[in-house]
C-alpha cells in the first residue's frame, strides 16, 4: 500500500508519529488530500454461504456476471471504479444524484437478469451509499467517515435489492427518490435510509448476511 501513496502523506504521518503538532499536521492533510464525494460500496447477498454449498468456482462465475453487467452502469452515470474484492466493489461519485440514479439502475439490472434464474444463479445485488468529505491518499485508496458508512451499509446491512444510505445522503438526494427509515445505524452515520420503492419482484426474497 505504501508504495501508492503520496510522499508528502508518509512524511506528514512520520512527523505525527514522532510527536509533532498532531493538530497542524492533520489539517495540513485535509488540506492536501480532503475531497467531497459520494461513495458506493456494493456485495452480493448470500455469497460467503453460497460458496460453501456451490463451490468457488460457480461463484468466479457469478463475481465475472456482476462486474461486467454492473461496472459499465457505475462509469456510464460518472462514477469512477477504486477497487474490486471479492464480491464487493467500491466506487465514487462527484455528486449524490448520479450515485443514486446509478445505484436504481443497478438494481433494475439486477432485477432483468435475475428473471427467471434458479436462486443460485442469481446477482442478489446489496448497495450502500455516503457522502461527505473524505481522504483520497491514492488513487484507489479513500477513508473517511462516510466511506466507512457505506461499505457498512453495503457490505453488513444491505440484503438482495436493497439501497442504503446516510442522513448525508438524503440531503442531497434531489427529487425523485423516495426514502423510508433504517433501523441500523453506523457510528457517524447520523441516520440511515432504504430508497423506496424499488419495485415489485417475484424473484428470490432478501437472503441474510
Amino acid at each position: 500500500m505504501h508504495e501508492t501513496l503520496d510522499p508528502r502523506l508518509l512524511q506528514l504521518l512520520e512527523a505525527r508519529l514522532r510527536g509533532a503538532d498532531r493538530v497542524a499536521i492533520d489539517a495540513r492533510i485535509w488540506e492536501l488530500f480532503g475531497q467531497e464525494w459520494c461513495v458506493m460500496a456494493t456485495d452480493l447477498s448470500g455469497f460467503s454461504r453460497g460458496v460453501a454449498e456451490q463451490g468457488i468456482v460457480h461463484f468466479l462465475q457469478i463475481i465475472f456476471e456482476s462486474e461486467r453487467i454492473l461496472v459499465p452502469i457505475v462509469k456510464s452515470h460518472g462514477g469512477t471504479l477504486l477497487k474490486v474484492e471479492g464480491d464487493s466493489f467500491l466506487a465514487i461519485f462527484a455528486a449524490v444524484p448520479p450515485a443514486l440514479d446509478a445505484a436504481v439502475a443497478m438494481q433494475a439490472a439486477t432485477r432483468r437478469y435475475n428473471e427467471g434464474k434458479a436462486t443460485e444463479e442469481q446477482l442478489l445485488l446489496g448497495v450502500g451509499l455516503g457522502f461527505g468529505h473524505v481522504l483520497r491518499v491514492a488513487p484507489d485508496e479513500v477513508y473517511g467517515n462516510e466511506m466507512n458508512s457505506a461499505c457498512i451499509l453495503g457490505e453488513t446491512y444491505a440484503h438482495a435489492y436493497d439501497i442504503l444510505v446516510t442522513q448525508a445522503v438524503r440531503d442531497r438526494a434531489g427529487e425523485g427518490f423516495v426514502f423510508e427509515p433504517f433501523p441500523q445505524v453506523p457510528p457517524g452515520a447520523g441516520a440511515v435510509y432504504r430508497v423506496s420503492p424499488q419495485g415489485p419482484t417475484t424473484l428470490a426474497p432478501p437472503t441474510a448476511r
